[in-house]
């Protein structure tokens, strides 16, 4: 049971923080109720909504349109290729996540796909026993 519940929880967890900018992109940025709001008035809907729109729009860098969002899956990916462990690639495809909900297409799906392959090695690794030279072995013995 704890091992599943390990298995699961990192994806679990990846499901869950995926609804937050979903909420974000299509209940704030993308609501005609709240840009009229917005228009008119200022409230914590409408800086939390300029604060997202901000993270997305903030340059291009070589004709591809790479904002804050993205930049920070790009650093996550890179710790995660760096660092084998459950954390690094869970956090790589958290941000990836963000990233590609919030308008970041390309950097946010390089930093999703790796995070995503980075966890499934991370926990097959955890899950299997290894020697203290690194690799696996197994010995054949013949029958007598």
């Amino acid at each position: 049971m704890k091992r599943t519940l390990t298995l699961i929880l990192p994806w679990l967890l990846l499901i869950v923080l995926g609804v937050a900018p979903v909420m974000l992109r299509y209940g704030l940025v993308e609501s005609p109720e709240v840009a009229r709001v917005c228009e008119t008035g200022k409230t914590l809907a409408c800086d939390l909504r300029h604060i997202t729109v901000e993270g997305f729009i903030t340059g291009n860098v070589g004709g591809v349109r790479i904002g804050i969002y993205g930049w920070i899956a790009l650093a996550a990916t890179a710790l995660a290729l760096w660092r084998n462990r459950v954390f690094s690639a869970w956090l790589a495809a958290a941000t990836g996540l963000v990233a590609v909900v919030l308008y970041c297409f390309e950097p946010g799906a390089l930093a999703l796909l790796v995070g995503c392959l980075r966890l499934v090695r991370a926990q097959a690794d955890a899950a299997s026993p290894r020697d203290q030279g690194g690799g696996a072995q197994q010995e054949i013995h013949a029958q007598p």
